[in-house]
């Protein structure tokens, strides 16, 4: 049977000496190995294990119920934002009511990049929007992310490189395996008809594409949310509200 990952949190109520040994312990007993370990958050503990015997698991999550010092919130298969709390120490914030949706602030670009590098090694067809204020880190995030995980970007609308609209690309360029980056105010108020015939070839592609102003390409396109499979939030501050009116503006009169 293959080796197997697995995340493990667990809440401490009392951090008393030798506690976490004693769990090191009984994941040595279990032939349970503990690829990384790191504190997540106040009181808590997440670990990435590993094994080749799921019974072992479901063993490991009895017996760690009879342990008075800690309760173990979480025993699963890990998700990217499992993996990248162990590695960093903290959850990334969630909206409550969109799940889909995922918060940043500017002094945790580190953390962003790595979560679009995981994201960006997923294979076949994955559409991001990412939302934030000009000049916050949008699309150098987008970079570092491709970067992280090993593939080329390509431009089809953007702002980074002046007013970049692009109506066709080459055969490099057009590989799926490459992440495709998409201005949403460019391509739908600077949109022209090849532009356009383009963006609908690689919306249709089994690659990955970033949309920078999710909002706008839905207003102004026959997309909806539903195409996304992830939103993501970037801001200065956490009370820095994500406006268009002040800027959308500026790229009609530019033009």
């Amino acid at each position: 049977m293959e080796q197997k990952m697995w995340y493990m949190e667990y809440k401490i109520h009392k951090n008393r000496p030798g506690l976490l040994g004693d769990i090191a312990s009984l994941l040595g007993m279990l032939e349970v190995n503990i690829m990384t370990i790191n504190g997540v958050e106040d009181r808590t503990r997440g670990m990435l294990l590993q094994t080749n015997d799921d019974e072992k698991i479901e063993l490991l999550g009895k017996m760690l119920k009879k342990v008075d010092n800690i309760t173990v919130n979480k025993l699963r298969t890990p998700t990217i934002v499992d993996i990248l709390a162990v590695r960093h120490g903290r959850y990334i914030e969630r909206d409550s009511d969109d799940r889909k949706t995922f918060r940043f602030t500017r002094d945790e670009l580190g953390l962003l990049v790595d979560f679009l590098g995981e994201v960006f090694k997923r294979e076949g067809n994955h559409v991001i929007g990412l939302r934030g204020m000009p000049r916050v880190g949008k699309t150098e995030s987008i970079i570092a992310g491709s970067v992280c995980s090993n593939k080329r970007w390509t431009f089809v609308s953007s702002t980074l490189l002046r007013q970049t609209v692009r109506s066709q690309l080459s055969e490099e360029e057009m590989d799926p395996n490459n992440i495709f980056i998409i201005d949403g105010i460019v391509s739908t108020i600077r949109s022209n008809e090849r532009h356009h015939g383009l963006l609908q070839e690689i919306m249709t592609m089994p690659s990955t594409k970033v949309i920078e102003h999710p909002d706008i390409f839905v207003k102004e396109s026959h997309y909806d949310y539903s195409h996304f499979d992830i939103i993501v939030e970037l801001r200065n501050t956490p009370e820095e509200e994500i406006t268009y009116e002040t800027f959308t503006a500026n790229y009609s009169d530019e033009f």
